[in-house]
């Protein structure tokens, strides 16, 4: 499963008029039996909402009022996102004879041309307030405050993170949300800067887009919901000419290598700063304790204490979590047992969530047999090893991209080459600047480059 939740908004995208058909609705249910969830976004208020759609429970969870309340359970009382605008400002409107005027919990409603009132008021009393236009519409709430802000505090309660989300809407409003999403899917009756900016615009318009695409992710989801253009790549380095160089997330496994120890090490920590700027959580898996000081990090485990299966599992648990396991107070021997009950433990939170979307180990020729997998993780691995040929070959098979660091480089990217069953790449001698790594993207032609992936601030 590649997108573990779905979120849409209701006017124009469930709903054609204002009401959901059962169709719909059933094409919601099944995504739910099938283990998604499914979250709505929109910019009714609550009460409004429950007039045209009485029942919510095909919904694991409500953001309303264009991100400023949020219901879970649906139907709950909402809480608040953001503090409502004073009273005198929505007197003030109507002392201006705006209408139609309303009113939710947070949010100022209106329509055009009543924007220029809304705009004198919001001048006049010295409000940090902002305008949302859709269809007409004008939205008045808080600063910051908008789809997008909205579905992220959801995510977080449910313990989901944006990359494992597919958003579908069709209006002006719609923009932040669906720039948040994974993946954004645009109906196809919606405005038509929304649907240019989509990956995704359905065949069909209002509720029978949506059918289309819940029936997508439950064929085959990657396949069938590919991105017309790339958009999370994630950028891990500049090369020499200061331009960047970036990678699908999704594709295929990292390989670092090189003979010093401390070098990988260092690499595997520049990595992890690089994936956890673009909100990717990260697993490292430490044997030697390389990265016990980290503050970016919880550290699990300790030079005097194992580490439990349990803890990391609960650390992993909040979205924003990113989690080294210091496996340097258990024996030796003992490591790689350990590590392939974590993996086999990484592989079901993965099939519930996506996450972590990067496991990290270090010194993997010491943690993975030569004989064995990674319990069932087939992608999102960084593995670093002096000794690349004692990774499984189905491990080898999955590299996509070498990173060679410390002394040498070049014949480090040699070795990765001969144990890859590749044409040994053009490598020339190269010495690298601190935080640099020689880079071989294996299927591209061509030699490797120098790459320097500790981030500029670092």
């Amino acid at each position: 499963m590649r997108y573990h939740a779905l979120a849409c908004d209701y006017d124009g995208t469930l709903a054609p008029e204002g009401t959901m058909s059962p169709e719909t609705r059933a094409a919601l249910a099944r995504l739910r039996a099938a283990g998604r969830r499914v979250l709505l976004v929109t910019g009714r208020r609550l009460d409004d909402l429950e007039a045209v759609c009485p029942d919510l429970s095909v919904f694991d969870a409500v953001v309303a009022e264009n991100g400023a309340t949020y219901s879970n359970p649906p139907g709950a009382p909402p809480r608040l996102l953001a503090p409502a605008p004073p009273q005198e400002f929505f007197d003030r409107l109507r002392a201006r004879g705006v209408t139609p005027l309303d009113r939710g919990a947070v949010i100022v409603a209106t329509v055009q041309p009543h924007e220029v009132e809304v705009v004198e008021a919001i001048r006049a009393l010295g409000l940090e307030l902002q305008i949302i236009f859709n269809k007409g519409a004008v939205m008045v709430l808080p600063s910051g405050v908008n789809k997008a802000s909205g579905l992220e505090f959801a995510l977080t309660d449910l313990g989901l993170s944006r990359h494992e989300v597919v958003g579908v809407g069709d209006g002006e409003n719609d923009h932040a949300f669906l720039g948040h999403c994974e993946l954004s899917v645009a109906v196809a009756d919606a405005v038509p800067s929304l649907a240019e900016a989509a990956d995704v615009v359905t065949r069909g318009g209002a509720g029978s887009g949506v059918v289309e695409l819940a029936q997508a992710l439950l064929e085959e989801d990657a396949r069938l919901l590919t991105p017309r253009r790339p958009r999370h790549l994630v950028a891990l380095g500049l090369r020499g000419d200061a331009t960047s160089f970036s990678v699908p997330p999704r594709e295929g496994n990292i390989l670092c290598v090189g003979q010093d120890d401390a070098a990988r090490s260092e690499l595997l920590s520049h990595l992890v700063q690089r994936l956890a700027d673009r909100s990717y959580q990260c697993c490292l898996i430490d044997p030697a304790g390389a990265q016990a000081a980290r503050a970016d990090a919880v550290v699990m485990g300790a030079s005097n204490r194992v580490p439990t299966l349990q803890e990391v599992m609960a650390a992993l648990a909040a979205p924003g979590h990113h989690v080294v396991v210091n496996l340097s107070a258990l024996p030796a021997g003992e490591q790689a047992a350990f590590t392939s009950q974590l993996l086999g433990r990484f592989a079901e939170l993965r099939a519930k969530v996506g996450r972590p979307h990067f496991v990290l180990i270090d010194r993997a020729e010491q943690l993975l047999s030569k004989d064995g997998s990674a319990a069932g993780l087939s992608e999102g691995l960084v593995l670093a090893t002096r000794a690349p040929d004692g990774l499984a070959a189905r491990l080898r098979a999955s590299t996509t991209l070498v990173l060679a660091a410390g002394a040498d480089p070049a014949r480090a990217v040699d070795a990765a080459a001969e144990a890859l069953s590749r044409p040994a790449p053009r490598a020339h001698e190269v010495a690298l600047a601190a935080g640099g790594a020689l880079a071989w993207p294996v299927a591209a032609a061509g030699a490797p480059f120098p790459l320097r992936v500790a981030a500029p601030s670092s």
